[in-house]
């Protein structure tokens, strides 16, 4: 009777830790939309703000932040302008409740002439607008964790996956034009194996959509080739 427990434990394992491995993979799908020609010069910066919404703003700001700091990075970096003190330096003409709704709407702006030294003297050319969030999407298994004296210890297997669906615009501030789009959306599924100890294999799917996301936004900006593939790890 002992060596059938322990066959059905040892089976009961194997089978929870191919669920595992399955778990922590991700999909992730990119597209991009050039509406004008553009390729960012030399002392042009570009500013990343959460694009508002009927209620609140859209995009984490940790997301905000994250794909601001990979499009300055490297070698082949972007000037990037923090988005609190460009908001701050363009205060109000950039909070939420009164941001322009189109690119367009910017050539008025700019009129104003306290507004448009004080762009000038920002750098600033490009405004990304980045919108969307990242959700759980769906979730099973069964996981216990228990504590008595002499013992403690978490059996089961559960599991939940999540998206992160992002959609940056890019407006043309000198031109006043929509200049395109690029889209991301990246999808994992995330899991806690219990066999005593709690193991847990996370698919960390910001960071991936975060990564993707800066990526093609400073091949965008430089003017490179945009074309794209779906794919998948």
């Amino acid at each position: 009777m002992g060596t059938l427990d322990t066959l059905g434990r040892l089976r009961l394992g194997a089978a929870l830790a191919a669920a595992a491995l399955a778990a922590g993979c991700m999909t992730a799908k990119i597209d991009e939309n050039r509406v004008t020609p553009l390729s960012i010069a030399k002392g042009e910066a570009v500013v990343v703000l959460a694009k508002p919404q009927v209620e609140g703003t859209g995009a984490e700001e940790d997301f905000l932040s994250c794909v601001s700091g990979k499009l300055a990075r490297g070698e082949d970096g972007v000037t990037v302008f923090d988005h609190h003190e460009f908001q701050n330096t363009l205060f109000p003409w950039f909070e939420p409740s009164v941001a322009p709704v189109r690119a367009e709407n910017v050539a008025g702006l700019l009129e104003r002439p306290k507004v448009s030294k004080r762009l000038t003297e920002t750098g600033v050319r490009y405004v990304v607008w980045l919108d969307g969030n990242t959700r759980k999407i769906d979730s099973g298994g069964s996981l216990a964790c228990a504590a008595a004296p002499g013992i403690a210890g978490c059996f089961g297997f559960g599991w939940w996956e999540k998206t992160s669906d992002y959609q940056a615009t890019v407006w043309d501030l000198k031109r006043s034009k929509n200049a395109g789009s690029v889209s991301t959306n990246v999808t994992g599924t995330s899991a806690v194996l219990g066999l005593g100890v709690p193991l847990p294999f996370v698919a960390r799917v910001q960071g991936a959509a975060c990564d993707r996301m800066a990526g093609q936004l400073r091949t965008f900006l430089k003017g490179g080739d945009g074309s794209l593939a779906d794919a998948a790890r």
